[in-house]
């Protein structure tokens, strides 16, 4: 007969779950237990709490993977206790990582994919910062040569995301941005070039503007800035931030010149994890040539027994996303990217034009002509009982999250609600959102709001 600790811990294997002592008290939220628990049971628990969650792939506001293959889930656990950085230790894996990058280079016209200078990050985030630490040592190093001063670093860029705030504010530069204006919503060459001058470190056009999904349009700004260069001989180099656009560019919309065939191109970032079909934590940046990327950016570490490069703002990072996005290289290869982008974007299409059919809404982008997305405000001039605010939160109750938000500088009473289309989104998924809009449009027919939502009411989304 089992010694009474002996059947203390059988009975703690075979109770039910829900019938456990665990079980049946309320966990410590904001101090750890004095006590262990049963590895069961603290699973249990933590994943009842991932329930009050939103279903992520009905969550149409953000740009990132929410669908990977069964493979890709096996292939994150396989790597789950390897640092990449370890690449003494674990040399395959930082292999698949300088393989990523040179594929990348040859996907985004590298003059020369086999030399090509580039690094894996956390996110795009990660190395639209590092694109931007380049740019502005390049041009430190051409103000000192010239004995010209280097304190008033600037930089321009259309209306971006926060990680560009946060890179002018950390590295100290003033951040041109140009804000929307009327119908305008994204960068020209024209504004571009009103504020250059010689203490501009670089011009970044976003190839996918967080707010409406259109592509800025680099090929332009390029040109204007060699005749910028013509008639002042000041030489400005160009960012892209590829964040979604370039996952989707190369696949859909090939004949478009954004990439390293515009030789004024120096640098770009991406994420894998957004249209890369990767999943969450990976970004790449890449360099067109080894002269654009200052060498004192770059540590050379002797650690865990060898000598090797470093250049990131993170060190210690997981290998398995990296692994994950070179499977998906090889697993769906150029054929299998441009069959999910091009589904994508017929989803985008038919959505904007089903939704272009309810009364309140006007169209602002399609899907068409850049990102896989698409998004829409109420028709000039029309009062409604109800806001967007009001439309997204009834959306919500069935689960789907497309976020209202007002525009930035100069525009900002300008609503809209923007849905991003993603891997894993099918027509038929499409179609039942549009019949869950139907119906909240009818709800609000019925039962009009009496005091409409504002955005800070409506909480949740915020850019």
């Amino acid at each position: 007969m089992l010694h009474d600790k002996n059947n203390e811990r059988l009975e703690e294997l075979i109770a039910p779950t829900y019938g456990s002592e665990y079980t049946s008290k309320i966990l410590p939220k904001y101090k750890m237990a004095e006590t262990n628990m049963p590895a069961r049971d603290a699973y249990r628990m933590v994943h009842d709490e991932l329930m009050l969650d939103g279903n992520s792939r009905q969550n149409l506001a953000t740009f990132c993977t929410t669908f990977v293959e069964p493979e890709v889930q096996q292939l994150m656990t396989d790597c789950v206790d390897k640092n990449m950085i370890d690449k003494d230790e674990y040399p395959q894996t930082a292999e698949i990582e300088n393989r990523c990058v040179h594929i990348l280079a040859d996907l985004w016209n590298s003059p020369d994919a086999e030399t090509t200078l580039g690094c894996s990050t956390t996110g795009s985030s990660e190395a639209a910062m590092l694109g931007g630490m380049a740019l502005k040592w390049k041009w430190r190093e051409k103000m000192k040569a010239a004995g010209k001063p280097t304190d008033k670093p600037n930089m321009i860029c259309g209306p971006v995301q926060i990680c560009w705030h946060k890179f002018a504010r950390y590295w100290d530069i003033e951040l041109r941005e140009i804000p929307m204006e009327g119908d305008r919503l994204i960068m020209t060459a024209e504004e571009v070039i009103k504020r250059c001058d010689e203490n501009t470190i670089g011009v970044v056009p976003t190839l996918g503007v967080t707010f409406t999904g259109q592509y800025e349009p680099v090929k332009e700004v390029s040109d204007a800035l060699d005749k910028f260069q013509e008639e002042t001989g000041i030489d400005i180099p160009i960012h892209v931030d590829g964040a979604s656009g370039a996952f989707i560019a190369p696949f859909i919309q090939a004949d478009l010149e954004w990439d390293f065939r515009l030789p004024r191109v120096k640098s770009i970032n991406a994420s894998g994890h957004k249209f890369g079909l990767a999943p969450l934590g990976v970004g790449w940046a890449l360099w067109r040539s080894k002269d654009d990327l200052p060498e004192d950016l770059i540590f050379n570490v002797n650690y865990l027994g060898g000598n090797m490069p470093t250049f990131a703002l993170n060190f210690s990072r997981p290998g398995g996303e990296i692994v994950a996005q070179y499977y998906n290289f090889i697993r769906l290869g150029k054929t299998g990217y441009r069959e999910v982008h091009t589904s994508c974007q017929e989803i985008a299409k038919y959505l904007a034009d089903e939704i272009s059919k309810m009364e309140p809404f006007e169209i602002i982008y399609n899907g068409e002509g850049g990102i896989l997305a698409m998004c829409w405000k109420f028709k000039d001039g029309q009062k409604y009982n109800f806001t967007l605010y009001d439309f997204a939160d009834r959306l919500r109750s069935r689960g789907w999250l497309v976020p209202a938000y007002s525009m930035p500088a100069h525009r900002e009473d300008l609503v809209i609600q923007r849905i991003l289309v993603r891997h894993g989104m099918s027509m038929d998924l499409a179609d039942l959102l549009l019949e869950d809009m139907r119906r909240a449009l009818e709800h609000f027919d019925v039962h009009p709001v009496q005091v409409p939502l504002s955005e800070e009411e409506a909480g949740g989304f915020k850019h």
